[in-house]
């Protein structure tokens, strides 16, 4: 059964970190590319961060560049995303997905909400 498990999620003040986990299960994580993407009330779905299956390749939108660093570690099958700088307009509901291109695979997400 495949599973994709999220969380670090929370409330943070603007200008904190959050570090998300994505926790996989049910399949060859290291054949898969990981990316997180967040979805903000009323708005579509925007891709935040890829990683290969390797790691040895990363990008990021050029929303969260500088600020938002991803990761994995394929003895843990699990992916991280690490938040810094947190802005109110970081909020939303973070998703991870694992992509072989033929197979997709989606988590059910985690709240980030930024506020004061």
């Amino acid at each position: 059964q495949v599973q994709l498990v999220e969380s670090g999620g929370g409330l943070v003040q603007p200008g904190g970190s959050l570090r998300l986990s994505c926790a996989a299960s049910g399949f060859t994580f290291s054949n898969y590319a990981m990316r997180w993407y967040r979805q903000a009330p009323g708005k579509e779905r925007e891709l935040v961060a890829t990683i290969s299956s390797g790691g040895g390749s990363i990008e990021y939108a050029d929303s969260v560049k500088g600020r938002f660093t991803i990761s994995r570690d394929n003895r843990k099958n699990t992916v991280y995303l690490q938040m810094n700088s947190l802005q109110p307009e970081d909020t939303a509901v973070y998703y991870c997905k694992a992509d072989s291109y033929v197979y997709v695979y989606w988590g059910q997400g985690t709240q980030v909400t930024v506020s004061s």
